[in-house]
């Protein structure tokens, strides 16, 4: 019974998501939407992005410096173990599953409060892809750019305790932020966060769209 439930879910999504990939019926308008989720998805999570990513960046240069204390290993790996762990884990997964419970639930209650308000059904009526006109805008790449706000923040939190604590010499930091840099960890966080961020809007998405019943539901669903 359970696998059967999941199928027909995972049927409904994959239908959903059909409907979503779709040419626009009018491009003005789903710009003007697109512009109005990069406010309420983007701006108004840089805050919490911010300050998470600060002090992760803060407590890896701390943890890695008093893990490492061995004349054999030079100062500025501390840098350097910050740095690529910032790029290929924390700055991608981590701020991702924080940013799935933020944006995942604004995005379901927000559009889950539209269904059970009839408003989706009123934009059926008017001959709408309200599934085109509602969720596409926001499966378009927003987290890959709080994930760069993540990389950069999470980097100079570390460079913080460089400069307000004897843990490591601002200067070894800073050299080991350089040393053996790999441009593709960047992208590879980058592309990553891609299908974070799909995954994330897109499931929230279906959930609210799929609400049946009143605001219970739709607190259930978010």
């Amino acid at each position: 019974m359970f696998i059967l439930k999941s199928l027909n879910k995972f049927g409904e999504y994959i239908l959903l998501m059909g409907k979503v990939f779709s040419i626009p019926d009018r491009w003005s308008e789903f710009f003007r939407r697109y512009i109005m989720e990069v406010y309420q998805l983007v701006i108004d999570s840089i805050a919490i992005v911010v300050t998470i990513s600060l002090f992760i960046g803060a407590v890896i240069a701390i943890q890695t410096s008093l893990n490492i204390m061995s004349p054999l290993i030079p100062p500025y790996t501390v840098g350097l173990i910050t740095r690529d762990t910032l790029l290929l884990e924390f700055s991608s997964s981590i701020m991702c599953l924080i940013l799935a419970g933020k944006i995942g639930s604004n995005i379901a209650s927000e559009i889950g409060t539209m269904r059970v308000t009839e408003q989706i059904d009123a934009l059926d009526i008017m001959g709408v892809n309200s599934a085109n006109y509602l969720i596409l805008p926001a499966l378009v790449t927003f987290i890959p750019i709080l994930v760069a706000f993540s990389m950069f923040t999470g980097l100079f939190g570390g460079y913080l305790v460089s400069i307000f604590t004897s843990i490591i010499p601002t200067s070894r930091y800073v050299y080991g932020l350089q040393s053996y840099f790999n441009e593709y960890y960047i992208w590879y966080s980058i592309i990553k966060s891609l299908f974070f961020g799909f995954v994330i809007s897109s499931v929230a998405s279906f959930y609210g769209y799929k609400v049946k019943g009143g605001a219970l539901e739709v607190g259930q669903a978010s």
